[in-house]
């Protein structure tokens, strides 16, 4: 390690196979704590390159554990996660929309490491029980429309650095490796990214995919659509900013979407939104996070309707019988 962390003080980079030789080599603990921690901090003083995240996603995804789900026809709704808003879970809220309104979901999730209330951290506190068994989760897959695939449970190298990263409590490029390794493998992905530059290593990496994917940004430094601001939104096809009204919203505030100060908290403001109980401003901003993810299935019709299956998802209790269905 002192031979790499001193070739990238020195201000190069990695080249795809080193990234994923070093990756390899962290997962199997062969780094101390400081030589880690070192590696990691490089990357919070300039932004990962396309070749770097390449090879980190490549190790991950070859020392998965392996899963067999049917994901030909499912979507993932996940966030880069750091960008300090502390915010509601607002991609897992959505996947339940998503998933009762009949859309199967295989969301890939994990611990809060920049914050206290990531989605494994409150499917947790809520009474949700970890699966790495294909048939448990196909299980749920069938009877609730999606399954939760924790991320250490898969990948030894989530898992290495879970503590570490913890006790730094910073964004790091572990953050950008969990929306690309989701071991389903569903067809469609819907990610959100934290700055634009990550976005554009994202579309150049992703567009070599048959599976389809479509990035969102808040152009206020949210990795969602926030409605406290644009959004930048891109897909295979192109690219596009759209306004809260475009979406069929009104603008709300980052007060309005606040996550709890605990973990508790935070989970009880999620059933709340579930049971028909949050407010106009949170219920919109998850709405418009789970319309974007129906509509870029292109399997709903318009982008309208795809906002009205949503809305009859969360207001007629289906996304709530999602969650129940997946926690029972």
């Amino acid at each position: 390690m002192k031979e790499i962390l001193q070739y990238l003080f020195n201000h190069h980079t990695l080249s795809k196979s080193e990234a994923k030789a070093t990756m390899i080599e962290i997962a199997q603990n062969k780094f101390n704590t400081a030589e880690v921690t070192a590696f990691i901090s490089v990357f919070l003083m300039r932004n990962i390159t396309l070749k770097e995240l390449e090879g980190f996603r490549e190790a991950l995804l070859q020392m998965a554990a392996p899963v067999k789900i049917d994901a030909s026809d499912a979507i993932d709704i996940v966030g880069t996660g750091g960008d300090g808003k502390n915010t509601i879970n607002i991609s897992t809220l959505a996947s339940f929309v998503v998933a009762g309104a009949g859309q199967k979901v295989t969301k890939h999730g994990n611990y809060g490491a920049s914050t206290t209330t990531g989605s494994s951290n409150v499917l947790e506190e809520l009474g949700y029980q970890f699966k790495n068994n294909s048939d448990q989760l196909n299980e749920d897959l069938e009877k609730a429309n999606i399954c939760f695939l924790h991320a250490p449970y898969f990948h030894p190298a989530l898992q290495s650095v879970g503590a570490l990263r913890k006790s730094l409590g910073l964004r790091t490029f572990f953050n950008l490796l969990g929306p690309l390794v989701n071991p389903a493998k569903p067809q469609y992905s819907m990610i959100g990214v934290y700055n634009l530059e990550i976005a554009r290593i994202y579309q150049y990496l992703l567009q070599k995919e048959n599976r389809d994917f479509i990035l969102v940004h808040g152009l206020d430094g949210y990795d969602e659509i926030s409605l406290t601001h644009d959004s930048k939104i891109i897909t295979k096809s192109g690219e596009n900013i759209y306004s809260a009204e475009d979406l069929g919203f009104n603008p709300v505030t980052l007060e309005d979407i606040k996550a709890g100060n605990t973990i508790q908290e935070t989970a009880k403001l999620f059933m709340n939104i579930l049971e028909g109980k949050g407010t106009e401003q949170q219920n919109s901003v998850v709405l418009a996070n789970a319309s974007v993810a129906l509509y870029n299935t292109h399997k709903f019709g318009t982008y309208d309707n795809c906002l009205l299956m949503a809305q009859e998802s969360l207001e007629s209790g289906k996304a709530l019988q999602s969650f129940e269905l997946l926690i029972n």
